[in-house]
């Protein structure tokens, strides 16, 4: 199953938010940091709930010891960013996909984005808008790459 990967998260609801929808569906969360809060801050615990338990929580100090994790695992980086070339509903997901999401702030650094397979964007019809929110994106990505798998039955 696809896992999502938050590198340089900054807001802890946003990453509760992710949490709990990993929870939900059984799909690991691999935070990479530094990250802009504590795992124990009280924001992110209130936005996964009572749901931490059901979190397959994996945490890496720094982008280079997740890349030795997830190189011994292996799998495709599949980058979510507003600069991306295909559109996420035409990409074709596979199970050991590792989806990539960057800081709220500053998106995915560019040696991120040059280091994965693809990049794929979520379309927004208002030009105005410059991107939904993280939590957002990461449902919208991973429950995509799950109904193309077959996941959601």
């Amino acid at each position: 199953m696809p896992r999502i990967v938050l590198i340089y998260p900054q807001i802890p609801p946003n990453t509760g938010n992710i949490a709990r929808t990993c929870a939900a569906t059984g799909t690991e969360l691999h935070l990479v940091g530094p990250l802009g809060f504590e795992i124990s801050d009280r924001y992110l615990k209130r936005a996964g709930l009572d749901y931490w338990p059901y979190v397959k929580l994996h945490y890496h100090d720094s982008l280079e010891a997740f890349q030795t994790q997830q190189q011994l695992q292996g799998g495709r980086w599949v980058g979510f960013s507003t600069t991306g070339t295909q559109n996420y509903r035409y990409f074709p997901f596979a199970d050991t996909d590792w989806l990539l999401f960057g800081s709220e702030t500053d998106g995915l650094p560019p040696a991120v984005l040059t280091a994965c397979a693809a990049v794929v964007y979520i379309p927004m019809t208002q030009p105005q808008v410059r991107s939904l929110n993280l939590s957002v994106s990461a449902a919208v990505g991973l429950f995509e790459a799950r109904r193309q798998l077959g996941y959601l039955d």
